[in-house]
């Protein structure tokens, strides 16, 4: 893409951690003439790479090499408390930053705090079904460049492909530029240990329709409406919860029929007709982890709700399936405020838990503020223990809704969830040896 060569062209590009996203960038750079400099906290990830390196614990002194002229930064670095000089700031980009300003493929861009991947699979999906070339990109687990850059992959892109980005708060936090169509879909307290207030938060969610155009949308719902929204020059269609239709599938909640609602008023304004977007959608199966059944044990059902990490996801599965008797709740403290979720589980408001069990650490932090004697809580070490438990008292349904990121025992949320519906498996087929 000569945009993109003429970026980088003769530059000295520091490629900002080296994860997924930054091993993406380093093979699209290899392709550009310019010089390149890398840095990571982890010395065995950039081990014998031959590059200028930054590693170690001071990798973030990278910032300041003044022979540094871009900046392309991986969504997982945080500057939380740090003061990030303007002359840096200014020179920090990265990959969804310059597929919106230099792509000039359409672009739907999703975010929100819950529902991302969800609403980006489904339209994804639907297009697809109706015959239009689409590219499901971003934080879903393809860097959002791998269609576009110079370099074949499995990814590769036509002029005609529609990009469905999912794009988190990291990946929109220094973006210069917003898609076609922008759909923000939620937001709740999150991603504080990345973040120095949720005003930091929401700003970066923000920017996904700050830099949109008179031709473009945004899709939002009516709750998030602001200053800084109306503001937008796009056009603008406020959806609700509170939907006047009902929508046949087999996404389960009242969450998943705005999810539906968002993803089928894209696709027509993307030109799929009515009949066949229905159609797409009726054999849309869902992702994993996001209320997924689990198994049956002893005639009770056990579901997967590893994705949950905020208290209002909790809630949501809870009202989903309000015949549920068990909790599983409990992971990282990341210093989210639980007050709504303990007064949802404490007071026993539309739901009939018996069974509270707590996993550390938020887990237990929870546990300590319900004061319903009525609820019987279970300290537990770790998921096997809450699963051998779960086991011994669930009569109609149990959940694992943790309402917490996974890091302090799991790589992440997937890991956790393969890890519980193992566990469940295990049970369901008649071996209670964990």
């Amino acid at each position: 893409m000569t945009e993109l060569h003429d970026f980088f062209k003769n530059k000295t590009v520091l490629i900002l951690g080296f994860g997924l996203e930054g091993k993406s960038t380093l093979a699209m750079l290899r392709d550009f003439s310019c010089s390149i400099v890398i840095a990571d906290k982890n010395p065995e990830a950039v081990k014998d790479l031959p590059y200028k390196l930054y590693t170690g614990e001071n990798y973030l002194d990278a910032l300041c090499d003044d022979e540094v002229d871009i900046i392309m930064k991986s969504p997982g670095i945080s500057f939380k408390g740090l003061e990030i000089p303007r002359e840096i700031l200014q020179k920090i980009t990265s990959q969804t930053d310059l597929l919106l300003r230099f792509s000039k493929n359409k672009i739907v861009g999703i975010t929100g705090t819950k529902g991302k991947s969800t609403v980006s699979s489904l339209i994804h999906h639907i297009l697809k079904y109706c015959g239009k070339p689409a590219a499901l990109i971003g934080n879903i687990g393809v860097p959002p460049l791998e269609p576009i850059g110079a370099r074949k992959t499995q990814h590769r892109a036509t002029p005609e492909t529609i990009f469905i980005c999912e794009m988190s708060c990291h990946q929109l936090e220094f973006v210069r530029a917003s898609p076609d169509i922008a759909v923000f879909l939620n937001l709740y307290e999150e991603h504080l240990d990345h973040y120095n207030s949720f005003a930091d938060y929401r700003a970066a969610k923000e920017n996904i329709f700050l830099y949109q155009k008179n031709e473009d949308l945004l899709i939002y719902l009516d709750e998030l409406e602001s200053p800084e929204l109306l503001i937008s020059k796009s056009e603008k269609l406020a959806l609700s919860y509170e939907q006047p239709k009902t929508y046949k599938s087999r996404l389960p909640g009242k969450h998943n029929q705005y999810n539906i609602r968002v993803a089928l008023e894209v696709c027509e304004r993307l030109g799929c007709n009515e009949k066949d977007v229905i159609s797409a959608l009726e054999n849309f199966n869902g992702l994993p982890h996001r209320l997924e059944f689990a198994g049956t044990i002893n005639g009770a059902e056990y579901v997967n709700d590893s994705i949950s990490t905020i208290p209002r996801a909790v809630i949501l599965a809870v009202e989903t399936y309000p015949d549920t008797d068990t909790l599983i709740i409990g992971g990282m403290d990341r210093g989210i405020c639980y007050a709504e979720l303990v007064d949802f589980i404490d007071k026993n408001k539309n739901c009939g838990i018996i069974n509270m069990i707590a996993l550390p650490d938020s887990g237990h932090n929870i546990a300590d503020k319900i004061k319903n004697s009525n609820i019987n809580i279970y300290r537990a070490k770790n998921m096997e223990d809450a699963v051998q438990y779960a086991v011994r008292v669930t009569k109609r349904r149990c959940i694992l809704s943790p309402a917490a990121a996974s890091y302090n025992t799991y790589k992440n949320f997937e890991e956790r969830g393969e890890h519980f519906k193992a566990l469940i498996k295990n049970f369901a087929g008649g071996s209670n040896v964990i």
